[in-house]
């Protein structure tokens, strides 16, 4: 099943650079490189890239890492980010390799409240995909497909969760925001993160 995303833009307005989605800084370069001479075309190297960010950077909350990145470079270097800043990186990786990419997100159940996730959409084969790139738990699987979503949490509408069906060129202003002035990621993770895109 295909992601519907609404008043999506042409794919190609997708491939740009950005000062946290850093598209064209050197490392970032380097890791998709070397990520695509491995690859075995367009669909293959979205999944090995999908799986490098999953499987080597961790998520904040699940290590107990107290660390704040937000821009590609910093999570590439940190090797750990929220879910925001895991999509950042994966969004820059496949941009650099020609895959249109965006940024989208959903609204969840957290404690008494709701936060905001993360997570990307890519487009393929004709279509958007979104992918996942949070990280795996005990109670949590994500794998690329692009066939039925694998995602790490299933949205329920009578708690007040949603699926935000739009395509962001550029991060939430309200992810950036709270990123932005954070100090100690673990902090605000619990109060301080965005419930909703404005």
């Amino acid at each position: 099943m295909s992601f519907t995303p609404l008043a999506a833009l042409t794919p190609a307005a997708y491939l740009a650079d950005d000062p946290i989605i850093e598209v064209d800084h050197p490392e970032v370069r380097a890791l998709g490189a070397q990520i695509r001479s491995r690859s075995d075309g367009e669909i293959d190297c979205a999944r090995r890239s999908f799986e490098w960010v999953r499987d080597n950077v961790a998520h904040s909350y699940d290590v107990r890492d107290p660390h704040v990145t937000l821009r590609a470079s910093d999570v590439l270097d940190q090797r750990v980010g929220l879910c925001y800043a895991k999509s950042h990186l994966l969004a820059a990786i496949l941009r650099g390799n020609g895959i249109p990419t965006a940024l989208c997100y959903q609204r969840l159940t957290h404690g008494d409240g709701h936060v905001l996730h993360g997570l990307v959409a890519v487009h393929l084969e004709g279509a958007w995909h979104r992918q996942d790139p949070r990280g795996n738990r005990a109670d949590v699987a994500v794998e690329f497909s692009l066939g039925e979503e694998r995602l790490a949490f299933p949205v329920d509408s009578r708690r007040g969760e949603i699926d935000y069906p739009e395509l962001y060129r550029t991060p939430a202003e309200s992810v950036v925001d709270a990123l932005s002035n954070a100090t100690d990621i673990l902090a605000i993770y619990d109060r301080g993160l965005p419930s909703q895109l404005a």
